[in-house]
């Protein structure tokens, strides 16, 4: 999905300090960022209190306005920003919680750092979204809908897992062979032009 018109203004009007531009970035993603710390807690079966709800969702509009709104600078517009900010949130969130040490049990600390490793391949992700996107079509079966949700929808290897029944130790190599095909047709198709 693009960056909608909406999106772009307010974010210009954020880069560019116009007054009440803030206030309206946060009562715009709000929402969004209360719905990343619900879910991404929930997720990881971790009890918040009405307070870490808020405390988590300040520390990720903080994360946002750290550095001039270095994360909003470092924006791409490839994706909506709604996707973008999500992102961010989840990152935030995952490193707050694992900084609290506000965690269920230690399996989940486990998998908890792996996502918050992960979440940096996830900006990535969304950059390589339109060549994905263009080349997944040479996919099929299993490997192209393994493909779709890592790199179109963001999901983890432990998410795929659970969605399509399969080990988790088999999406590393999934995806590896997909990524192969894809770039034997890129350069193949390259060489073609």
């Amino acid at each position: 999905m693009a960056l909608s018109d909406i999106d772009r203004q307010l974010l210009q009007h954020c880069l560019n300090r116009q007054p009440h531009a803030w206030e309206d970035f946060v009562d715009r993603f709000l929402g969004l960022v209360v719905h990343v710390v619900t879910h991404t807690s929930h997720s990881r079966s971790i009890a918040i209190s009405p307070q870490d709800l808020e405390d988590l969702c300040s520390e990720v509009f903080l994360a946002i306005l750290a550095d001039d709104y270095a994360v909003l600078r470092r924006f791409r517009a490839q994706s909506s920003l709604a996707t973008y900010l999500t992102v961010i949130a989840r990152r935030v969130v995952v490193r707050e919680l694992l900084k609290r040490r506000i965690v269920a049990n230690q399996s989940d600390t486990a998998e908890m750092q792996h996502v918050e490793d992960d979440a940096a391949d996830v900006e990535e992700r969304l950059a390589n979204r339109e060549e994905v996107e263009r080349l997944l079509d040479e996919l099929h079966g299993d490997d192209a809908t393994i493909v779709r949700l890592y790199h179109l929808d963001g999901k983890s290897y432990h998410e795929i897992s659970r969605t399509m029944g399969l080990p988790v130790n088999s999406i590393g190599p999934a995806l590896s062979r997909a990524r192969a095909k894809m770039r034997q047709h890129g350069a193949s198709a390259t060489a073609n032009s």
